[in-house]
Formats: C-alpha cells, structure tokens, sequence
C-alpha cells in the first residue's frame, strides 16, 4: 500500500474519533451542569484542556464561558481539533482514497461533513444543541458500523482500526486526567453527591456508565481509573484500545506478537505489556495524574514512530534507525 494512502486512512479513522469525542465532552457537559443547577460554569474551561487546545483558546477568547467553548470546540473553523475541522479533514482524507474504502464510507463521511457544516450556518443551534451532538455520535457510529460490514478485511482495514484506537485510548486518558486533576480540587467535596454527580458524568463521556455499573455497584475513584484504564473487556479503556491496535499494528507488518519489526511496534508492545502487568494500586501509588501524562506522552510517541515507520519517504539506504521508545 502507498504510504500517502496508509497515511489518509489512518487520519480519517483518528478524525471522525476526535469528532466523537468532542461531541460527547460536551453533551455530557450539558447535562452535568443541568443536574447541578448552575453551579458548574466554571467546568467549561476543562473542556478545551481535555483537547490540548486551552493556549490557543485563550489568544482568542476572553474567558472560557459555555458560548466561547462550544463555539471553540464546535464549529471553530481556525482549532483544528473542533468538530467541523475535523469532519472536514477526515472527509477530505476519505474523498483522496475513495478507490481503496467502499462507495458507502464516502457517502457516509460526506453525509457527517454536511450535516456538521449546516448546522454551523445555525445562528440558535448553540441554544439547544443536544440534538445536534447526538446526531454527530450517531454519525460516527454508523461510520464505524458501515465500515465494519463493508471494508475489506486487510491491511487499509487494519491502518484504519490502529488510528481509531489509538485516538480513543488518549482521550479515555484524557478526560479521566481532568477530572482527577482539574474539575475537583477541593479536599472537602471529594465523596459527596456532587463527586458522585461528575464520575457518573465522567463515566458518560467515555460512554462507560452503564457497563461500569454493571461490574460495580457504587461510584467509587479508583475503581472508574481501573475501569477506564485497565478493564480488558470494556471497548472505550485504554488496555483495550491498545491491545486491539497491536494486533491490527502486527497484522500490517506480519510480525510475531512476541517480537518488533519497527519502533511503533516496540514502543505499542512496551507500554501494552507494562499495563498488562500494571494493578490500580500501583497507578494510584505513582499518582494518576502523573502516569496518566506519560502515558500520553507516550501515545504520542507511538503516533510519531508510526509516522515514521510506515508514512514518510525514507531513501534506501539500507540503515536502520537504533532509537528506543525511551530515547
């Protein structure tokens, strides 16, 4: 496969996950400040940390109020995180392989690009937008559902599965690290109704409230952490997301599972293992919000070592790069 082609399909998949993602930040949002009267205006701000955006955000609003969020992370054609830029890109990286994906991908990803660029033209959407966020999660779910039953297979198939998980791990990690570290500092709220109200919130936008209950009865901190970070089953956790985009990784490159062709596959294979020998306890111990950001530092290593191992030009020349995941 062109490494131009492996490259577009990768960033389409990582795209239309983004776009998820921000959608369901901000629905769950919504609700969460409706549950807690008004007290929680404050709690945008996070939001536009949850992205890695909050520097950009900050040159061009004046304060991170639910209208300037929104709209940043909407409908904001200059971040290239928010929803419509990132629906255009991915619409773009779909329409520059449509020989390689099936007719109904392009049709479904031009569907999602539309429908978010109408609603942008919508002077009151903003007002009362739960609809509209519903209908982006929708559309990127049915993306994934047409892909699944009409994409070959192989090894595009497999470029575009590695981008989506690996997406989905950092902002699992992501939104957990904001909780802990950003939206409740204060030692006298943690355990009351209003702790239990933002993890349940938590647990909404990584789509994992009801399979968490279902393994757990109460809201409890450590074990959403656990949940969201180390569960083997649960799709949205970042052990689960990893451990699927090292298959899909390994079958692209037709190595062993017990061994590395490339540094994308040492530095994934690396870190899976580590969180394949890794209990809460131990997470908790080092601080989660210290490992949370080298685990995201290390996925974007892993991004970069995938860039370089599969989508640039590289002259033969028969050397081989000696860097490890560490260097």
């Amino acid at each position: 496969m062109l490494s131009r082609v492996a490259n577009s399909i990768y960033w389409m998949s990582r795209y239309l996950e983004r776009a998820e993602n921000v959608a369901r930040f901000i629905d769950v949002n919504l609700n969460l400040t409706l549950d807690m009267q008004g007290q929680l205006d404050e709690q945008w701000a996070p939001l536009v940390n949850t992205t890695g955006d909050f520097e950009q955000f900050a040159k061009r609003y004046p304060s991170p109020t639910r209208e300037n969020v929104m709209h940043f992370l909407t409908f904001d054609r200059e971040n290239p995180n928010s929803i419509l830029s990132c629906v255009r890109h991915a619409r773009e990286n779909a329409r520059s392989v449509r020989e390689i994906i099936s007719s109904e991908m392009w049709e479904q990803a031009n569907r999602f690009y539309l429908l978010v660029k109408d609603a942008s033209r919508d002077k009151f959407l903003l007002e009362n937008p739960h609809e509209f966020y519903s209908s982006v999660k929708m559309s990127s779910h049915l993306f994934d559902g047409i892909t699944e039953a009409t994409m070959s297979h192989g090894e595009a198939w497999h470029f575009l599965q590695m981008g989506e998980l690996l997406e989905r791990a950092d902002k699992t990690s992501r939104i957990l690290d904001v909780k802990y570290f950003i939206l409740l500092p204060e030692a006298q709220t943690i355990g009351t109704a209003i702790d239990n109200i933002q993890w349940a919130a938590l647990l909404k936008s990584a789509s994992a409230l009801e399979m968490y209950r279902k393994h757990f009865k109460q809201i409890d901190p450590f074990k959403v952490a656990d949940f969201l970070i180390l569960n083997r089953d649960f799709p949205r956790s970042v052990l689960s997301c990893l451990d699927r985009a090292t298959l899909s990784l390994h079958a692209i490159t037709g190595s062993s599972e017990d061994a590395f062709s490339n540094k994308a596959e040492q530095g994934l294979g690396r870190l899976l293992g580590e969180l394949n020998y890794t209990q809460i306890e131990e997470i908790i111990h080092e601080g989660l919000h210290e490992f949370l950001d080298k685990l995201q530092d290390r996925l974007n290593w892993i991004d970069d070592a995938i860039y370089e191992s599969f989508f640039t030009l590289r002259p033969l020349t028969g050397k081989s790069s000696h860097l490890t995941p560490d260097q």
